[in-house]
């Protein structure tokens, strides 16, 4: 697991993904989303712009795990 970390409380989960180099685009989360590779503490996500905290816990099936955590 690797650490991701913010500078804000809250940040929606693809500007996260954009911003850590994980996503290239908002076009590739959307993509991650609609094929349900996508949880943050266990929970599959459905939306893109869900807000993501300091603490929790993001999945992408088969690319990664990571913690999202307070510069």
């Amino acid at each position: 697991m690797e650490n991701i970390e913010i500078t804000t409380p809250t940040i929606k989960l693809d500007q996260l993904l954009k911003w850590a180099g994980i996503a290239d685009t908002g076009g590739q989360v959307r993509i991650f989303i609609e094929d349900g590779l996508i949880t943050i503490n266990g929970i599959k996500i459905h939306e893109r712009r869900k807000q993501v905290n300091i603490g929790d816990i993001i999945e992408i099936k088969d690319i990664g795990i990571w913690k999202v955590t307070a510069e």
